[in-house]
């Protein structure tokens, strides 16, 4: 039996977000643990000496961490 979501989630896929740290887009949202967690990718920067070693921009963040980014 799935438990019931009392709350919808407050932010979309592909809304860009802010948190303390930085900013990013939100890529997946899941609801565990009666609460909503957020993937959000950061935006890359510039490209290290050593290269890329991966998913290095991504972040899971809960709803409380987030909120809407200014455009």
């Amino acid at each position: 039996m799935m438990p019931t979501v009392d709350k919808l989630h407050k932010f979309q896929r592909a809304q860009r977000v802010s948190f303390a740290g930085g900013e990013g887009i939100v890529r997946s949202i899941k609801f565990e643990a009666q609460h909503w967690t957020y993937l959000v990718e950061m935006p890359l920067g510039q490209e290290p000496a050593f290269g890329r070693v991966g998913a290095e921009t991504m972040v899971l963040l809960s709803e409380t961490e987030l909120r809407a980014a200014r455009a």
